[in-house]
């Protein structure tokens, strides 16, 4: 096993090549944040004045669930940053990693035994002290989110990427599957004005394409979070917003665990979720085709496949796109109170 923060040879300018492949995909906007590099700043500064600093640490949700059904557990670890830790609820099934275990056990009829590692405010450089103490723990699958911070924090591409990756090439060297949420878009964030709203939605994209790029080259798995809240937020912010307005709320949490179960369920080999989960618009691309398409359209998954049994072709690996069918989303309640919806959602 390698060091979970060791960067295999070449590992520097793969992740360039990748950042730069992003960059060209989803438009660079350099010359714009220059002209209006002071605007920005200035918008910058009032976001964080407006959105509260972190208090309370989000409720633990380790354990294991469903541990009156039969069979060995599973055990899944959560890496990651605030939303991968479930910051911004208060109860401890309204977190992403217990409506994931939740979920995953009873679709598999099998407990799951749930460790949290993510951290609140870590980077994707911070990864590498979550992996290898989820290594300790020899995981079945890991879930990651991972990213806002990287965007707000004007993390390069390059550098946010080659981070991930090594986390995601560690895990796969034990056997341990993969499945990494890529970047949300940060424009969706009332704080955030324009035109700083609009270049952090680009950032957020161009991120979220690095990711899947470099996931999937890793032997991982990717579903693209972007705006998949977005018409949700814009409509009921009071609702889907978590109080600091800037993390989810326990109805925002419930609709991006409904977005990975089917793929975690598929990393983990249950073939027949796999095939009832496809909806239109799935396909075969080259990876970074796959990887734009899956920015621009919130609830992809994206898969490593082959084509004539080669994993390459002119375009570089060959990549599995698949617009899933959200498993639980209608039982997300449209108004009355919030009571943690999510439980009966995943089943």
């Amino acid at each position: 096993m390698g060091d979970a923060g060791s960067v295999a040879p070449g590992g520097w300018q793969r992740a360039r090549r990748i950042a730069r492949m992003a960059a060209i995909g989803t438009g660079a906007t350099m010359a714009a944040t220059a002209a209006t590099g002071g605007v920005l700043l200035g918008q910058a500064r009032q976001a964080r004045r407006t959105i509260p600093m972190a208090e309370a640490p989000p409720p633990r949700c380790d354990g294991v669930y469903g541990a009156k059904l039969p069979g060995p557990p599973v055990t899944m670890v959560i890496l990651g940053d605030s939303s991968a830790a479930g910051y911004g609820v208060h109860r401890r099934r309204e977190t992403p990693g217990a409506l994931l275990a939740t979920g995953l056990s009873r679709r598999l009829h099998r407990p799951v035994r749930l460790h949290r590692f993510a951290v609140v405010g870590a980077l994707s450089a911070g990864l590498k002290p979550q992996v290898e103490s989820a290594l300790e723990v020899d995981p079945d699958i890991a879930v990651v989110l991972v990213g806002g911070n990287d965007v707000t924090n004007r993390t390069p591409l390059s550098v946010a990427v080659r981070y991930l990756v090594d986390a995601v090439r560690t895990l796969r060297a034990t056997g341990c599957e993969v499945v990494v949420g890529t970047c949300p878009d940060l424009g969706a964030i009332r704080p955030i004005q324009p035109p700083l709203r609009w270049l952090a939605r680009r950032w957020s994209r161009q991120l979220a394409a690095a990711q899947t790029m470099a996931v999937v080259e890793g032997g991982g798995w990717t579903v693209s979070l972007g705006d998949l809240l977005g018409p949700r937020f814009a409509a009921e912010p009071a609702r889907m917003f978590a109080w600091d307005r800037f993390h989810p709320s326990a109805e925002g949490y419930a609709v991006a665990a409904a977005a990975l179960l089917p793929t975690v369920l598929s990393a983990l080999g249950a073939g027949q979720e796999r095939r009832a989960g496809l909806v239109r618009g799935e396909g075969v691309r080259s990876l970074p085709e796959a990887a734009h398409e899956a920015a621009r359209h919130a609830g992809t998954e994206v898969s490593a496949t082959q084509v004539r049994g080669r994993d390459r072709g002119p375009g570089g690996r060959w990549a599995q796109l698949r617009r899933r069918a959200f498993f639980g989303v209608g039982a997300v309640p449209q108004s009355g109170p919030a009571e943690s919806p999510t439980l009966e959602g995943l089943a």
